[in-house]
């Protein structure tokens, strides 16, 4: 028998699932029901990303996410599976920080790639 574990979602009332450790979330959930967002299915995109606020997961199949969004416990749920009992926030009243407004919080010159810093520098010399 596959090993199990109980996932909640945290800011859907709390209600929890029974999911099979060795799956995506994503697939366990939507059989109970659970209607989540998705894109890709192979962690290439942030459309079913949710936050982990309890628990582990493995997503190191996942491209997507940058290390700010892993640091702030974000997951891709179409390749996560966890690896105990998890809570969840999901839908986009979860994504607070997964995304960065520019305007109100502008990347620093460390955080650019090296081609943005040198066209940034040349447009600024003209």
């Amino acid at each position: 028998m596959a090993a199990t574990h109980k996932v909640t979602i945290g800011n859907q009332g709390g209600a929890t699932y029974v999911v099979d450790a060795d799956r995506p979330l994503l697939e366990t959930l939507e059989e109970h029901g659970v209607d989540l967002p998705y894109g890709c299915r192979y962690g290439g995109c942030i459309t079913c990303a949710a936050k982990l606020t309890d628990g582990q997961v493995d997503q190191q199949e996942q491209v997507a996410l940058n290390n700010r969004q892993v640091a702030n416990g974000y997951v891709v749920l179409c390749v996560a599976r966890p690896l105990m009992d998890c809570v969840l926030d999901v839908g986009v009243e979860s994504h607070d920080k997964l995304y960065r407004n520019p305007f109100l919080d502008p990347l620093e010159p460390h955080e650019l790639k090296p081609g943005i810093i040198a066209n940034t520098a040349t447009s600024k010399e003209s």
